[in-house]
C-alpha cells in the first residue's frame, strides 16, 4: 500500500471518535493488550510520563517533551487528535513518524485488525508504543485520549502521572459532575507512582487525594508548590514570574505559548519537572527555560492562542468546551482590538448552549462547521446562537468564513477562530498550501 492508501484504509476500517463520536469507543483493554502482545509488549520497554486532564493536557505534554528534548533526552511524544497530518500524533524530538513507518506498521498488524476490529485510537496508541520502543527513546510523554481510567493509553506504568485540571467535557461519557469526571481522570493514578495535580479544586481534590491514598501514590498539587507572582507581555511572548514554596528567588520564564491561561499549565509542568528530578532524571534549569521558551518550535504544537496574520490580527485557539472558552474570554480582556469577529463552529456532543451563553453579543459572528459527521451544521449553530442574541452569517466551511471575516475586518480588528479543534486543523491546512 502507498501511504495515502494506508490512511484511507485505517480511516475507512476503524471507527474514529473525532469523526463519529461515542460510537467509536471500545471500552476496556482487551484490544490494546492484544495488539501490544502481538507487538512484543512495547509499552513495557519505554519510560513514560502519563498526562490526563480536561484542558491543558496537550500544552503540558508538549512543554514537557520540549524540556526533555532540550536536556538532550531522546523524547517520544504521543498526542491526539491531529490538526492537519495524521503523523503529528507520534513524534520523536519533534519529528513526526515517517510515512514509510506508518505503512509498515499497518501492513504488519493488518491480520490483527481483521481479527480484533480495534478502534482507530487503539491502533494509533499501539503504533506509538511500537515506534518509541523500536527507536529506544529515553522517555515518552503520553497524553490520554479521553478520560483516563478506560483510555487505551492506560496500560502503561509511568514514572509520573499528571492530571492538569477538571472541567465539564464529554459529560455523556465521563459523568455530569466534576467529581465524576475527576474519578475517570484519577484512573491513571498507579500504585506507588507519584501524581501531579495541576489545580486544587474543592470538588475534585478529595477525589484525587482518596485515590492516591488507596494506591499509596505520593500526590502533589502544583499550585500549592508554585505560584505565579506576575506575568506580562513582551510583544508576542508571555513572561511569567513564578515563586516556589520555601524559596526566596523568583523564577522567570519566557513562554512561546502566549495565552495567559498557559501560566496555570506552566505551574503543572514545573512541579512535574521537580518530581522527575526526585526520580534522578536530570533536568537543569537552563533546559527547563529553553523548553518552555521554544515549545512550538521544538515540539510542533499549534492552535493555542496562535497568531497567523496581522492587520487584522487573526488568532486560532482550539478552545471547545466551557472551561476552554472562559480562558479565551479572559485572554480577550487582555487583548486590545477595535472590534471582535468570531468564526465559530462546534461539534454536536458539546454543551453548545453553555458555550453560547458565555460569548459576547457585541462580536460579529461567522457560523461555520468542520468537515466531519460530528460537526453541528452551521445553520443549526446560528439558530441556537440567535437565542443568545449572537448575530452573524452562515458559511459552508471555515476557510470561506475566515475569508469573509478578514475582508470585513478593519486593520485594528481581531478575528478569532475557535469552538472546535477540527476547525483549526482545516484553517492550518488551508494556510499551509
Amino acid at each position: 500500500m502507498t501511504y495515502q492508501q494506508t490512511l484511507d484504509y485505517i480511516y475507512a476500517q476503524l471507527p474514529m471518535f473525532s469523526r463519529v463520536g461515542a460510537a467509536a469507543i471500545k471500552p476496556g483493554f482487551e484490544n490494546i493488550n492484544a495488539l501490544c502482545a502481538f507487538l512484543g509488549a512495547p509499552q513495557t520497554k519505554i519510560k513514560c510520563i502519563h498526562i490526563a486532564g480536561t484542558n491543558g493536557k496537550g500544552s503540558v505534554s508538549h512543554m514537557l517533551a520540549s524540556i526533555l528534548q532540550s536536556q538532550g533526552y531522546k523524547t517520544g511524544l504521543y498526542t491526539s487528535p491531529h490538526l492537519t497530518d495524521f503523523r503529528e500524533r507520534i513524534r520523536i524530538n519533534g519529528k513526526m513518524i515517517s510515512e514509510a513507518e506508518v505503512v509498515a506498521f499497518i501492513e504488519k498488524i493488518q491480520p490483527e485488525i481483521g481479527r480484533l476490529a480495534p478502534s482507530f485510537f487503539e491502533i494509533t496508541v499501539a503504533m506509538a508504543f511500537d515506534h518509541f520502543a523500536k527507536e529506544a527513546v529515553d522517555v515518552a510523554v503520553i497524553e490520554t485520549g479521553l478520560g483516563g481510567r478506560l483510555d487505551s493509553t492506560n496500560i502503561i506504568r509511568p514514572v509520573v502521572s499528571v492530571i492538569t485540571n477538571i472541567g465539564l467535557d464529554h459529560v455523556q461519557l465521563l459523568g455530569d459532575t466534576l467529581p465524576k469526571i475527576a474519578g475517570e481522570k484519577a484512573g491513571i493514578i498507579k500504585e506507588g507512582i507519584p501524581v501531579v495535580i495541576g489545580e486544587t479544586h474543592p470538588e475534585t481534590a478529595p477525589v484525587f487525594i482518596e485515590k492516591a491514598r488507596e494506591l499509596d501514590a505520593p500526590i502533589h498539587f502544583a499550585d500549592q508548590v508554585y505560584h505565579a507572582e506576575n506575568w506580562y507581555y513582551q510583544e508576542e511572548t508571555l513572561i511569567a514570574e513564578v515563586s516556589k514554596q520555601d524559596a526566596v528567588d523568583h523564577l522567570r520564564y519566557a513562554m512561546e505559548l502566549s495565552g495567559a491561561y498557559q501560566v496555570k499549565n506552566l505551574l503543572t509542568v514545573l512541579e512535574t519537572c521537580r518530581q522527575l528530578r526526585q526520580l534522578h532524571i536530570v533536568l537543569d534549569e537552563d533546559a527547563v527555560a529553553k523548553g518552555i521558551a521554544h515549545t512550538k518550535k521544538l515540539s510542533g504544537l499549534h492552535g493555542r492562542w496562535e497568531t497567523i496574520h496581522k492587520n487584522p490580527k487573526i488568532i486560532l485557539d482550539v478552545a471547545h468546551n466551557e472551561d476552554g472558552i472562559r480562558q479565551v474570554l479572559n485572554q480577550l480582556e487582555l487583548t486590545s482590538y477595535r472590534k471582535l469577529h468570531l468564526v465559530l463552529g462546534m461539534v454536536k456532543d458539546k454543551d453548545i448552549d453553555k458555550v453560547l451563553s458565555l460569548l459576547p453579543a457585541s462580536a460579529v459572528y461567522y457560523f461555520t462547521q468542520a468537515n466531519l459527521p460530528r460537526a453541528l451544521p452551521a445553520v443549526e449553530l446560528a439558530e441556537k446562537a440567535g437565542g443568545f442574541q449572537l448575530k452573524g452569517t452562515v458559511w459552508p466551511d471555515v476557510n470561506a468564513a475566515l475569508d469573509a471575516a478578514k475582508a470585513q475586518a478593519h486593520t485594528d480588528d481581531l478575528v478569532l477562530v475557535c469552538g472546535s479543534i477540527f476547525l483549526i486543523g482545516e484553517v492550518k491546512e488551508h494556510f499551509s498550501h
